[in-house]
């Protein structure tokens, strides 16, 4: 990386060093193209850094963005990244108290007979486990359709539905998810299983006819066709590391300590001002939220549309891993997705809580261990070490928007957090949670306002903005190469190319990619 830009004129100006901005660069430059990443931080990334967080600890932590699912096998291998991405050995356990008995509701990776048991277990019969799997085959079906077509054009609605099943198009597409939540399944905390995927990063009720929940859930589950979510060998910032090195091996200029202030569009190109200086450019790649992108354009973008983020960040290091009431091994319950407070009625009365301006009661949220996943994170410490990483769900940036009172109700959110997991274990978090070198907790959190403040997301939302379908109406002009890879702004030689582009959200690449191949479309 450098610290300046060596020329005032280059095909492409990159705003933004987040993952879509270096997956876009190294597109370009690999198609011979001049191109300048400017990011305003020391360091590129965005959300998918690495980070040690606590002093006097070695482990890096993902700090924000935490695994990886939607990152096209096909980016992966155009690139030549140097990545591994490790799968968990375990998809989801969720502890359970029934008739005041501990349990959990297991699901394997991939599932098995243990599966089945926990299924029976929990819920009193087979029927669930049946139901779970013809609705998780029907899922897969329709992601095997969607999931190609994220690097292509983006095909129309009417060509994708023609090739789904009518049933699951129904329930995912057209109507709320929670109907067919609660049509297909009995068990509550089945329910809730299957529902929580449409929450994370969006703040809906699951019968919210806005279809937000549904499109949230829809990404979810589309990743590679296969939706599974893996752990990135090294932490997050080894996915930004090699998307940069196959950057800069390709001759793109990555200037870190570059706040844009300015983007002004002009007839056949645009002018970029950084750090005193204005670069010339045929195309201007927006790897910013399209909010920050109005004001770097001079516009008033209207407030009532400004993102509100709705998630909680936790980050922990523990001396070891706490035992479960269940019994359950914690090597197993903590490998995949650990489920807490997140029933069906559990998050249906977390969201009116938050909507009526309450810190949940029953915080919903989840729990990953990465390290039992990928050790190598961890460094040089005491055997038995792990991180912990909790993200809890239904928890707006309104709720925290008073300055008076926004400390205060961060330690209340991040109490409850920890108490929904105490709940479930004989060993409670504040006896094997590790003490950093001043002998403070390793215990880091972050609510949308801290995200915003630290990545210049508006609202602490991580998608940038409620997510799209990845699909353009049948009526929609596709004529320009912006539109048909769903990338337009209201100027030509500005494109999206983060997480607010149609196909963006989660660490994929997607944006980057897209934007990349509609500027080589419209040379």
């Amino acid at each position: 990386m450098t610290s300046s830009v060596s020329t005032s004129e280059y095909d492409v100006v990159i705003v933004g060093g987040g993952h879509n901005g270096l997956t876009a660069a190294a597109y370009l430059a690999r198609a011979g193209l001049s191109v300048a990443v400017l990011e305003r931080l020391d360091h590129t990334g965005g959300a998918a850094v690495s980070a040690r967080a606590f002093p006097g600890r070695p482990t890096r932590l993902s700090r924000y963005s935490y695994l990886v699912s939607l990152l096209p096998d096909q980016v992966v291998r155009d690139l030549g990244l140097d990545l591994r991405l490790a799968p968990r050995v375990t998809a989801s356990y969720t502890p359970v108290m029934r008739d005041g008995v501990p349990g959990g509701l297991l699901v394997e990776r991939p599932e098995g007979a243990a599966t089945a048991a926990s299924f029976r277990s929990v819920t009193g019969s087979d029927a669930e486990y049946e139901a779970w799997r013809a609705f998780y085959a029907a899922v897969g079906d329709l992601a095997g359709v969607v999931a190609p077509t994220l690097t292509a054009p983006l095909p129309r609605e009417g060509e994708l539905r023609a090739r789904v099943d009518a049933r699951i198009w129904r329930d995912l597409v057209e109507r709320p998810l929670g109907e067919a939540v609660e049509r297909r399944f009995a068990d509550d905390t089945v329910r809730g299983v299957v529902a929580t995927d449409a929450l994370i990063g969006t703040f809906a009720s699951l019968r919210a006819g806005s279809l937000v929940q549904n499109r949230c859930f829809l990404y979810h589950l589309i990743g590679n066709g296969t939706g599974e979510w893996q752990v990135p060998v090294g932490g997050m910032g080894a996915v930004t590391e090699a998307l940069a090195t196959a950057a800069t091996a390709a001759g793109a200029v990555l200037v870190t300590d570059a706040e844009v202030t300015a983007i002004r569009p002009e007839d056949g190109g645009a002018e970029v001002r950084v750090a005193g200086r204005t670069l010339r450019t045929r195309f201007v790649l927006a790897n910013v939220a399209p909010w920050v992108l109005a004001g770097l354009l001079g516009e008033t973008p209207d407030p009532a549309a400004r993102p509100v983020g709705a998630q909680l960040k936790v980050n922990l290091l523990l001396d070891r891993l706490p035992r479960l009431r269940s019994g359950a091994d914690p090597r197993t319950a903590f490998a995949g997705t650990l489920h807490l407070g997140e029933g069906y009625d559990e998050l249906e009365t977390a969201y009116a809580q938050a909507a009526a301006g309450q810190v949940p009661i029953r915080m919903p949220g989840e729990v990953y261990c990465h390290s039992l996943t990928d050790p190598t994170i961890l460094g040089d410490v005491p055997e038995g070490t792990h991180t912990l990483t909790y993200f809890g769900l239904h928890l707006p940036a309104t709720l925290f928007d008073d300055p008076a009172t926004r400390a205060e109700r961060k330690a209340e959110a991040v109490a409850r957090a920890i108490a929904s997991l105490d709940e479930h274990l004989i060993d409670p978090i504040a006896s094997v949670v590790a003490r950093d070198a001043d002998g403070r907790p390793c215990i880091e959190a972050k609510i949308p306002q801290d995200i915003e403040a630290d990545l210049n997301m508006p609202g602490g939302h991580i998608f940038h903005g409620d997510l799209a379908w990845p699909w353009a109406d049948d009526r929609a002009d596709l004529t320009a190469p912006a539109d048909r890879w769903g990338v337009a702004t209201d100027h030509p030689a500005v494109l999206l190319c983060g997480s607010g582009a149609r196909r963006g959200g989660a660490v994929s690449g997607l944006g980057g990619h897209n934007a990349a191949r509609a500027v080589l479309e419209s040379r």
